[in-house]
């Protein structure tokens, strides 16, 4: 087995889509692509299922790219398809690679042995999260908000989902408090609290290792996949929270002077 996954002419699996570094914003697309690896042969799933919601988080990268361009935010992502590997989980935990995904089999993560988990983490996983160790470090002396950006399916196993978007947190409520108002009192939205998702240390990995391991504030948003499926519905939710996020921002820091 070669020791790597990726071919010398596939894409990096660190996207940067914005460099700025003016304002206190930090946002990370773990779900931002949903290429596979060609040594992977797209884990033996048609290509119409690597289409769907449980490849990636559809819509959230042009989401994220829109508010990044707007606040002049630093924005990463993975374009690599989280069946491969969900770079927001612990790589112990059993839904990392997973075998099946809502209902579809994934045949290309059946019987791994260690060396092909190992390849996928060492592939996939530690560039990006190193990628976000380096760039947070070099902020150490800037005020930074990390702000991981998700989305997610309208129905789930059969079940319809009311939530218009979500605000997830951990053990750290501070500033998705002030979000979770400031979405509510936006005209016409249903906003969830852990909704359709909660955070914790065994099922998450970015915000609770990037952010409450370092002491960050943070958000772990969730935009409803219809809303942000088109160009337009991208851009209406960046043009949204490229102008709730800075008030977030300032009224939290205002509760800590």
């Amino acid at each position: 087995m070669t020791d790597r996954l990726l071919a010398p002419d596939e894409p990096d699996p660190v996207t940067i889509g914005h460099f700025g570094n003016s304002s206190p914003f930090f946002l990370a697309c773990d779900h931002a692509g949903r290429r596979v690896p060609a040594r992977l042969d797209r884990l033996g799933v048609p290509e119409d299922e690597l289409r769907r919601h449980i490849a990636w988080d559809i819509g959230i990268w042009g989401t994220s790219v829109g508010i990044a361009r707007a606040l002049d935010a630093f924005l990463i992502g993975q374009p690599y398809s989280r069946l491969a590997i969900d770079c927001n989980r612990p790589v112990t935990s059993p839904t990392s690679i997973p075998e099946v995904s809502e209902s579809t089999p994934i045949p290309g993560n059946a019987n791994l042995s260690d060396e092909d988990r190992i390849l996928r983490v060492s592939g996939l996983f530690t560039p990006y999260h190193n990628r976000i160790v380096q760039e947070l470090d070099a902020r150490v002396d800037q005020p930074t908000l990390f702000v991981a950006m998700h989305s997610f399916t309208n129905r789930y196993k059969g079940v319809d989902r009311p939530w218009h978007a979500g605000v997830l947190f951990n053990q750290d409520q501070g500033i998705s408090r002030i979000m979770l108002e400031l979405l509510r009192a936006e005209p016409g939205l249903v906003v969830g609290e852990n909704e359709p998702y909660s955070v914790s240390d065994t099922s998450d990995y970015s915000a609770p290792v990037h952010a409450e391991r370092r002491g960050l504030p943070y958000l772990e948003l969730e935009i409803r996949q219809d809303l942000i499926a088109t160009e337009a519905g991208e851009a209406e939710w960046a043009a949204r929270l490229a102008r709730l996020l800075p008030e977030a921002w300032r009224q939290f820091t205002e509760t800590r002077r």
